[in-house]
C-alpha cells in the first residue's frame, strides 16, 4: 500500500512546481477527462540536467507510455523518471509547448495563456527562468504522424480518473502544467483541472523498474574542460582557446572480408543499389543496417549492455 505524501489540484492556467525525490511517484490525474497536461522535470542537485524530449523520443518513439524512462540531455543521458503505469498509453514528444508567440502569430491573440509563461512563472519559484523551460513532455496528448511526414494533433480520449504515475529515479524538480491550448485539438478545445499525488513508492514499484547501463560516457560537470555555468548572457571567445575534440584523429583502417560462393550471393541479392560497384561500401551499409536493427530498438538504450 503506497503513502500519500502530497495531494495537490492543478487549475486551468496554472502549474506548479515541487521537489520529487528518488523513490517517490508522481500521479497526473483527469478529473474531467480530455486534458493535456505539458511536464519538465530537472536534476534537483543540477538544473542543468533535464528531461530531454528528443534523447527520450530516439529511446523509445514518440509516443512513450507505461515501462518508458524519462532520459536526461547528452552528455547527462541518465534515466530521471519511470512510467509506472499509464492507463490512457497516449502521450507526446514530438510538439514543443505552447507559447504567447503561436497564439499571437496564428491566430492574432495578444494575451492567451500558454504553456511557456506557465511553466516559466511556477518554475520561477526555484530560481529559474523563462529560458530555463525546455520541451515538454505532453501527457495524455494524442498524436499522429501523416504520409507527408507532418505531425498532427487529434483529439483527447482520456476520461476522468485515467492516469500517469511517474517514478523519480533521481532527486528532480517536477513541473507539470495544464496545457493552455484551449482553441485547439489538444484537450478538446477546453481547460480543465488536473489532480496531483505524491506517493511513496513500495518495494514492489522500485522492483519493477528494469536496469538501465551505467556507462563511462554518461558525464557530469566533473567530466567537463569548462564546467562553470556562465554567469552573463552575451558570447564572446575566449582567446586562450585551443581545439580538443575527443576521438580525434579519426582513423580509417581496411578490414578484408572473404565471403563464401553462397554469401556472396546472398550479398549480391541484398546489396543496396546507390554504392553501385563498391562492394565495400555495400557491405558496410548491411552490417550497420543489422547492427541499428539490434541495438538501437531497446527500450532500456543499449540492450547488449549487462550488468
Amino acid at each position: 500500500m503506497r503513502t500519500v505524501l502530497q495531494t495537490l489540484m492543478l487549475q486551468p492556467g496554472t502549474g506548479k512546481a515541487f521537489e520529487l525525490l528518488a523513490g517517490q511517484i508522481l500521479r497526473i490525474e483527469q478529473v474531467e477527462g480530455g486534458q493535456c497536461v505539458d511536464f519538465n522535470a530537472f536534476n534537483l542537485h543540477d538544473y542543468k540536467e533535464f528531461m530531454h524530449c528528443g534523447r527520450t523520443r530516439t529511446v523509445h518513439g514518440f509516443n512513450p507510455t507505461e515501462g518508458a524512462f524519462l532520459w536526461s540531455q547528452p552528455p547527462r543521458e541518465r534515466a530521471l523518471l519511470y512510467i509506472l503505469k499509464d492507463t490512457v498509453k497516449r502521450n507526446d514528444v514530438l510538439f514543443p509547448r505552447c507559447s504567447a508567440y503561436l497564439y499571437e502569430s496564428a491566430y492574432g491573440f495578444h494575451d492567451h495563456t500558454n504553456c511557456h509563461d506557465i511553466q516559466s512563472e511556477a518554475q520561477r519559484e526555484y530560481g529559474l527562468t523563462p529560458d530555463d523551460v525546455h520541451d515538454s513532455f505532453n501527457f495524455f496528448m494524442n498524436t499522429e504522424v501523416g504520409a507527408d511526414g507532418r505531425a498532427a494533433i487529434t483529439r483527447q480520449s482520456s476520461r476522468a480518473g485515467d492516469h500517469v504515475d511517474l517514478l523519480a529515479l533521481t532527486d528532480v524538480l517536477a513541473v507539470p502544467n495544464v496545457c493552455g491550448a484551449d482553441i485547439m485539438r489538444t484537450s478538446n478545445f477546453s481547460l480543465k483541472p488536473i489532480r496531483l499525488t505524491v506517493f511513496e513508492a513500495t518495494e514492489s514499484d522500485l522492483a519493477s523498474v528494469p536496469p538501465t547501463p551505467v556507462l563511462r560516457s554518461q558525464r557530469t560537470p566533473q567530466d567537463f574542460r569548462q564546467p562553470v555555468i556562465k554567469a552573463d548572457r552575451e558570447l564572446y571567445r575566449d582567446p586562450s582557446y585551443a581545439p580538443a575534440f575527443t576521438n580525434v584523429p579519426i582513423r580509417i583502417e581496411e578490414l578484408v572480408v572473404t565471403l563464401t560462393e553462397e554469401e556472396a550471393l546472398l550479398f549480391d541479392a541484398a546489396r543496396q543499389p546507390l554504392y553501385g560497384n563498391d562492394d565495400g561500401a555495400a557491405l558496410r551499409d548491411m552490417l550497420f543496417t543489422w547492427w541499428e536493427e539490434r541495438y538501437l530498438g531497446a527500450s532500456a538504450g543499449a540492450p547488449a549492455i549487462t550488468r
